[in-house]
């Protein structure tokens, strides 16, 4: 691990002109039109081909990706929003055809064979499913669904409440969640509730609208529907719905209980007859919530020290993003919610969004969202790239393992003991509590796309009867339960990325099995971590599991084996 480089160089340009800029398809086509067009002799000119067609695609994507993220950050602006939906409308329908035509011209070329198939296989496998799922007719819906799913983000960045006199954000009013006055508590959760109830008709109508098109667009690739239509599109080779459904039901079997015991826990630690759900994450009188940091700034600067103790190149990632420009950590309002990892193909240094508000989950946030930055750099010199398209189920535990990893070192974050047991305490306990979730949202998509022309009051129902499937029985919500049927709702990946959820749970799964590897040999975890990441897509996801020592296993057996592992070291807190 010491030869590693954060460093990294922007790649050079063979195909392109260095000064090419994306601005209209017009520009853009004649370079599909040369790579279509261009004849291959043998497999030494088939491989600079592909190489030709990566650099194409790295300068689209990363032009695509700064779109996405200025606006983001700025959901207010109008020039920004129309400059990501002319993206979406006017360019990514028209090259559509031609990385179809592109893929099929692969697949029919007699020096196919002759690829270095094990270098080569899973970007194959990705060629192959792209082929089989390509609709001329689904691309203006896809055009049109790019659009549409943004305004969930639209619609969240203008809510707000006042608390105290002053507005807040609902990221940023979540820190009084924390608070040991009760009765502040319950007023902020009672306006968070009121004011997301204000929008509910307007993201119910909104979801309704993208059921409908993802479902015409599963009728339009032969599937029965969009559920199927997903697994494809997103790679799943590795597992079936139903190892997802018997995953639902050991989180049910072994995670839902714990999850009981610590809520139960909680209630004990406020001396409470009813725990609220405004009660769930508060601190005792006389305690006073975690502060980890202050500000961004500050924020960024102990994430990079922390990351230093683990070892220079992680260190390093975080410099040269701060460095370059590419965080974006503080929340404020016109402000799209959530956080995320945006991988730049070209330049190859990723930028970090986030919504922090100074809490003990912005930390986690901020840890997260680096270890997504690492991997990142870790596979940006791969040769293509379509090998940097790593699959969420190993991009995830690249994200989640580091949360646990860095814990060692949070005492640069907390330099009173108690407060850095409470904050290790609060992150192994969120890793055990975010399972019921995950299956919650994940069980609820499939029911969703399995009915696909269900009313707003069935979607209502069956929500509710899922949640308290996975809901331990201790938290009252009585004199709430219009705000819990609708919880759903402040998901966005339910509205931004269908489907993208249970990888959650299977990397968490990754995650508790790479620091309990961790524990056993730091130097030879960080090794497999970093070995696993720099493979990129190159490899299926039970070898990039095994490259990181782990088992890509998500039976029962393994999930009660990892919680009760976790359970232990939970007690000895």
């Amino acid at each position: 691990m010491n030869n590693l480089n954060a460093d990294i160089q922007k790649l050079p340009r063979h195909f392109l002109p260095e000064t090419y800029t994306v601005t209209t398809w017009e520009t853009l086509q004649p370079y599909y039109e040369a790579l279509q067009q261009q004849s291959i002799g043998n497999v030494a000119e088939l491989e600079q081909w592909l190489r030709d067609i990566s650099e194409l695609e790295a300068v689209v994507s990363e032009d695509a990706c700064w779109r996405q993220i200025r606006m983001t950050c700025d959901t207010t602006s109008k020039e920004l929003e129309e400059a990501f939906t002319y993206f979406c409308m006017e360019i990514q329908p028209r090259l559509q055809p031609y990385a179809d035509a592109l893929n099929k011209k692969l697949l029919e070329s007699p020096f196919l064979k002759d690829l270095d198939q094990e270098l080569y296989k899973t970007y194959l496998r990705n060629v192959h499913k792209q082929v089989k799922l390509f609709r001329e007719e689904n691309i203006p819906i896809q055009a049109e669904l790019s659009v549409m799913a943004q305004q969930y983000g639209v619609i969240a960045g203008k809510m707000t409440i006042n608390v105290k006199g002053q507005d807040y954000t609902l990221q940023q009013a979540a820190k009084f969640l924390e608070n040991s006055d009760r009765q502040l508590r319950e007023e902020v959760f009672t306006k968070t509730a009121a004011r997301r109830l204000q929008d509910k008709d307007a993201l119910d109508k909104l979801y309704s609208n993208l059921i409908a098109k993802r479902y015409q667009i599963a009728k339009n690739a032969g599937f029965e529907n969009y559920r199927d239509y997903k697994f494809e599109e997103l790679g799943r080779f590795d597992y079936t719905k139903e190892d997802s459904f018997h995953f639902h039901d050991a989180i049910k079997a072994h995670i839902v209980p714990l999850v009981q015991q610590i809520l139960e826990k909680q209630k004990s630690k406020l001396k409470l007859e009813v725990l609220r759900p405004w009660d769930t994450e508060a601190e005792p009188v006389g305690t006073e919530p975690l502060a980890p940091f202050t500000t961004g700034e500050d924020l960024i600067n102990k994430a990079i020290t922390t990351f230093d103790e683990l070892g220079p190149f992680f260190g390093n990632c975080l410099r040269v993003m701060k460095k370059m420009g590419r965080l974006d950590l503080e929340s404020r309002v016109g402000k799209a919610p959530g956080g995320y990892n945006c991988p730049l193909a070209e330049t190859g240094v990723p930028f970090i969004f986030m919504n922090a508000a100074g809490q003990m989950k912005d930390l986690t946030t901020m840890v997260h969202e680096g270890g997504h930055a690492v991997h990142s750099f870790l596979s940006h010199n791969l040769s293509l790239s379509a090998f940097k398209e790593y699959p969420m189920e190993i991009a995830e535990v690249a994200s989640m393992s580091m949360e646990l990893f860095t814990m060692d070192h949070w005492n640069i974050f907390f330099d009173d003991e108690e407060q850095l047991r409470r904050a290790r305490l609060q992150q192994l306990e969120r890793a055990i509590v975010i399972f019921p979730w995950i299956a919650t949202i994940d069980k609820f998509q499939h029911w969703i796309y399995e009915n696909p022309q269900h009313t707003v009051e069935e979607r209502t129902a069956k929500w509710v009867e899922i949640l308290n499937e996975f809901s331990p029985s201790v938290v009252d919500w009585k004199g709430h339960e219009d705000y819990r049927a609708i919880f759903w709702q402040k998901q966005l990946h339910l509205f931004e990325v269908p489907f993208y959820y249970i990888e959650y749970g299977i990397a968490q799964l990754g995650a508790i099995a790479m620091w309990k590897q961790y524990r056993e040999n730091k130097n030879q975890a960080l090794d497999n971590y970093v070995k696993a990441l720099g493979l990129g897509n190159t490899k299926t996801l039970p070898e990039l599991y095994a490259a990181a020592g782990i088992k890509f296993d998500f039976s029962p057996a393994y999930v009660k084996e990892l919680a009760d592992f976790v359970k232990n070291e939970i007690e000895k807190l």
